[in-house]
């Protein structure tokens, strides 16, 4: 049982750091939700050793980072509230060790590389750091049929990722001296990495944007097809956050395609209109990529709740 100190801790944490998410989870059941904060908690603490700002170096970032795994592997000993919790959780849920090293590795990963020569290497990557963080979520959650649910949970992880990566460009190349776009994208629409790292933004860097925005919106589609496998009382909470993260999509898109001087941010207002959006939908048509469908559409155009589709199925 997660202790009640140990929720506390973990709510801070992911109240502070990962706010478009925290809005989503607080409408996730209780049995779920706790320990959502603990699993984001645990996330963000691995995250920062190699992406906050800090005096240490490669090696050191290793070797914490090599000391995390043990830890909430039960290698090692550890007094963290939120690394026992989630070394009870992964007990508890049956989250696999695999998933856990897989997380690690990516974290591991980004201390050395720093760009990506193709979208395959790319999705490697992602595959350890989002994609396992999806099916960690999906394990806690406890779908009846999660070999169903497990690949969609992936595709859901990587397309939220890969939304980061696109709104970010500007602060990853200033902050961590990264670019996760990958060359050959780079390469197609004619941006050489040199542009990138003056913030030079061009027709040729918007088209590039432009090409992995829809490739993430195939991502989206793909994972939303998904949350019909979840547990009904997780669904809409999960639907909440696919359509918060894909709205950084319409803000990239109204500001020309120019991440690399400025970064997208949803403001609480436009939280809390999404979320009014997506219940209204939901309580007409509890169908998860209907409603995506027309809330996403819908609001870059429409300046109220859109017209229901559907008949009314009971609120869940």
């Amino acid at each position: 049982m997660v202790h009640r100190h140990s929720i506390a801790k973990s709510k801070a944490i992911h109240r502070r750091t990962g706010k478009t998410f925290y809005y989503a989870t607080k409408l996730l059941p209780k049995r779920i939700r706790h320990a959502t904060y603990v699993l984001y908690a645990f996330f963000r603490i691995a995250d920062e050793v190699v992406d906050s700002e800090n005096d240490l170096t490669p090696d050191a970032q290793r070797r914490r980072l090599e000391t995390l795994r043990d830890e909430v592997l039960g290698r090692r000993e550890t007094d963290d509230p939120v690394l026992l919790a989630f070394r009870d959780l992964c007990t508890t849920y049956d989250i696999p060790d695999t998933e856990v090293e897989a997380f690690i590795d990516a974290m591991c990963a980004d201390i050395e590389k720093d760009r990506y020569a193709t979208y395959d290497e790319l999705e490697t990557y992602m595959r350890g750091s989002a994609a396992a963080v999806g099916r960690m979520m999906t394990c806690v959650m406890q779908p009846e049929e999660p070999d169903r649910a497990l690949p969609h949970a992936t595709r859901l992880g990587e397309a939220f990722q890969l939304t980061n990566f696109l709104r970010d460009v500007g602060e990853d190349i200033v902050d961590r001296d990264r670019i996760y776009l990958p060359k050959t994208t780079l390469d197609t629409f004619g941006v050489s990495e040199t542009q990138i790292e003056r913030r030079e933004f061009t027709p040729e860097f918007a088209d590039a944007i432009s090409s992995e925005l829809t490739r993430a919106e195939e991502l989206y589609r793909e994972g939303v097809a998904g949350i019909r496998y979840l547990p009904e009382d997780s669904q809409f909470a999960i639907l909440l956050s696919a359509i918060l993260y894909a709205d950084h999509h319409r803000l990239i898109r109204e500001q020309g395609m120019d991440t690399l001087t400025q970064t997208p941010s949803l403001s609480a207002v436009r939280k809390l209109r999404l979320i009014a959006e997506t219940r209204w939908q939901w309580l007409w048509n509890s169908d998860p990529e209907a409603v995506f469908e027309k809330v996403s559409t819908a609001g870059t155009t429409q300046s109220r709740p859109p017209e229901p589709t559907g008949t009314p199925t009971q609120a869940r």
